[in-house]
Formats: C-alpha cells, sequence, structure tokens
C-alpha cells in the first residue's frame, strides 16, 4: 500500500498488497496486547488470529460502521487477516485500529463485548 510510507505508524501489523487492487492488513499473534486477551483466558480467549478478528468486528460495528461489508476479515489461528479492496477505506480502518489499540481502556471495553469464535 502506498498510502502507508511510515511503517512505524502500523507496526507490528503490517499491510500485503494483492494483485488486483486490494490489500489486507495482518498480524502475527501472541505478543501484541496479549495481556487484553489475558484477561479473558478463562472464557478461551487465547489471543489468536480469530480473537483478534473477533475483537476487529466489534471495532468495526461499534466505531467504524460505515466500513460493514468494506472491510472484512480472513484470519488463522496464528495471524489476524482484515482485507479489503478498497484501500482507502482499509486504510481509515487500519490507522483507526491500531490507535484503538494502543488506548488500554478502550481496546479493553471492546474487547469485553467480543464474542469467542
Amino acid at each position: 500500500m502506498n498510502f502507508i510510507n511510515d511503517k512505524q505508524i502500523l507496526a507490528p501489523f503490517f499491510v500485503v498488497d494483492h494483485d488486483g487492487g486490494s490489500a489486507s492488513l495482518c498480524l502475527d499473534v501472541g505478543e501484541y496486547k496479549q495481556e487484553v486477551f489475558d484477561t479473558r483466558a478463562d472464557e478461551g480467549f487465547e489471543g489468536g488470529g480469530y480473537d483478534w478478528e473477533s475483537l476487529a468486528i466489534v471495532f468495526l460495528e461499534e466505531k467504524m460502521p460505515e466500513l460493514k461489508g468494506i472491510v472484512n476479515f480472513d484470519s488463522e489461528a496464528s495471524m489476524f487477516c482484515a482485507y479489503s479492496s478498497d484501500k482507502k477505506a482499509l486504510e481509515q480502518f487500519a490507522i483507526s485500529f491500531k490507535n484503538t489499540c494502543e488506548d488500554e481502556s478502550t481496546i479493553t471495553d471492546l474487547f469485553s463485548r467480543a464474542e469467542l469464535d
């Protein structure tokens, strides 16, 4: 994605461009914000890709509902992945989601409504 030249803005998330003009926002899970997921470990949350996806769905529904159906998810156990053919929408989601992750109280509040996949 050429619109995010400073990779530090999104780190540890990273962007992958795909043929055909779509792009993905990815995260290798297991370290970043693990303490948030640990708060609900007794319910089965481990902080894997599917848990991140559950968190991102709550974020999208509550903070950026205008992007529902534009930003989609295709996570795996070891990787969170959001994707879109609308790179501008993915950029808006990526920056806002990363900023929210950095706000401990907001991310913990959103995670309290995440559902185990």
